[in-house]
This record gives structure tokens, sequence and C-alpha cells, in this order.
């Protein structure tokens, strides 16, 4: 049996917590074509028969604009310590950018064994694209491997599982088998529904929201949940709620698909919006993210 921790860093939008959810066939953490999507760390577990991988997807490491962000950085640095394998996702078809290169800047520092993820292969024109680029990268880092890619597509997808477990060597089994994500109940309904704010609405209302659950009712057959969904500015409110309550519905309407294939049972699902400015810089707020470790980044 081969056991170890990997964990999964690369920018905002490379494809991070899609792969995670391929790996795992189930969703574990939410995704979006938006940057900063992820706000936690999310450990999820992979096991076969002769191996368990406990994969770690962290927040896109970015230039920050607020405490919020500032906390997320600082919580991804930490993912790279103490793993046994570092998984560096870059977006082929973005190409190696400054933001890759102060990623692997850190990398270097830490001296983990890496492999170099190529993401969105399917979205190349053709091969010789990938090839210079790999050229091009393969001399910035000793890495490990080279691995491209496509996570929508299921490209090569099990070839990195195989390549991952050759840098494995533990032998002790940390989770049972039917063990899958740290993600508490709670979060995991919130997540699924800013999942379906960020699908909706445009590049400045992502970084403005969070939603938090006031009401968790369960019982054997149906499930009961009240979020409310806090932004920092009213018109971004306007917008979320949308004409009439439109937009709002949309959003509930197609949450609530996703959760009740969480819970496998029926759910009833009310929204509410609220303003509350600069929420993203108070620490009560980023308490209630679980992020209250963190709050002494200035």
């Amino acid at each position: 049996m081969r056991t170890g921790f990997v964990s999964i860093v690369g920018r905002p939008n490379v494809g991070k917590s899609t792969l995670l959810n391929n790996i795992l066939e189930r969703k574990v953490a939410i995704t979006s074509d938006k940057s900063g999507t992820t706000r936690n760390i999310i450990e999820g577990v992979y096991n076969d028969d002769n191996s368990q991988i406990i994969f770690i997807d962290t927040p896109g490491i970015h230039k920050p604009r607020h405490k919020l962000e500032n906390v997320l950085n600082k919580k991804a640095y930490s993912m790279t310590k103490d793993i046994d394998l570092v998984l560096f996702l870059v977006d082929i078809k973005d190409g190696f950018g400054r933001g890759d290169e102060f990623i692997l800047n850190k990398l270097k520092e830490e001296q983990r064994p890496v492999i170099l993820i190529l993401t969105k292969i399917d979205k190349l024109d053709n091969k010789e694209i990938l090839l210079k680029e790999i050229d091009k990268l393969k001399d910035l880092y000793d890495f490990k491997e080279i691995i491209p890619i496509s996570s929508v597509k299921n490209v090569n997808i099990t070839e990195l599982i195989e390549t991952i477990k050759k840098y494995l060597t533990n032998e002790d089994v940390y989770y049972d088998e039917d063990y899958i994500t740290n993600l508490p109940t709670n979060l995991m309904v919130t997540e699924l529904v800013r999942e379906k704010i960020l699908m909706h609405t445009e590049e400045e209302v992502p970084h403005s929201v969070t939603c938090y659950l006031e009401t968790f009712e369960e019982t054997e057959k149906i499930v009961n949940l009240g979020v409310l969904i806090i932004v920092d500015r009213d018109n971004l409110k306007k917008i979320i709620i949308g004409k009439g309550g439109s937009l709002l519905k949309k959003i509930g309407s197609e949450a609530r698909v996703d959760l009740e294939e969480y819970f496998g049972k029926k759910v009833y699902l009310e929204l509410f919006v609220k303003t509350i400015k600069n929420w993203r810089d108070r620490e009560s707020y980023l308490t209630e993210l679980g992020l209250k470790d963190d709050l002494d980044i200035e």
C-alpha cells in the first residue's frame, strides 16, 4: 500500500478544483471560469486497491487586494510544507506567466518534489504548441515529471494517478476507505450556492460575495436550508436578485439540484441577500469562512 499527501497549487482558474473532482469522481470543490473560486483548503481522499492519496486543493495564489486574499495566499503557501508531492498546475492555453513564476520561486524555497501539470490541453489548436511549451518549461526546475492533462476531456488523468504513486513512500493508511473529504456539510451547502452565483454573474460579483448557512433542519426525507448571500455593495445585491427576483430563483433552483444529489433526499432552499460593506476586511466574516487561525496577516 502506497500512501501520501499531495498538494495541488497554481494560479487562480488553472483547473485545480476541476482536477480534484475528476480524480475523486464526485464534486468536493466548486468550479467556475472566474478566478479566486476556491477559498478553502479542501482535502479529498483517493482510494484504490494499492494506494491512498490525500489531495490538498488550495486557493489560487495571486496578488492580494484585501485581507481575505492575503489570508488565502498564506493558506495556499502553507500547503507546500510537510507534504510528499506537489502538483504545480499551469494553464497551457495562457502560457507560463509572472504569476506562475512567483509560485515556482516559492516551490524552489521548499525543495519539495514537484510534478508540473499542463492543464486544458483540449483547448490547444495543435500538439506543436504543447511540445514547444514543454521544451521551454523543462529547464525551469528539476520537475519529477511533466504531464499534460485535460480534466474536462479526461485526458491523462489515470496516467497522472499512476505517476503520483511512484513518489509515495508511506505505508500508513490515514483514513477509512469510505472517507472522501474534510469539507463539512454547512460549507458544502454554501459553496454550492456560491458556485451558481459565479456561473451567472460577471467578474465584479464573484470576488465580492460570500454565503452563510443560517438554517439547517434535516428529517428522514427532507432537508430545509436557509442561506444568506452577503455582498459588499447594494448594486451587487440588485444584480444577484435580478428583475423580479428572477436570477435569485435561478440560482436557488440550480443549487437545489446539486444539494439533493449531495443529501440524497428532497431539499427546500431559501436564499436571502444582504449588503455588508467591506466584509472581506472584517475579521468576524473571515472567521465564519474558517480562516480564524490566519487573521494575523496584515
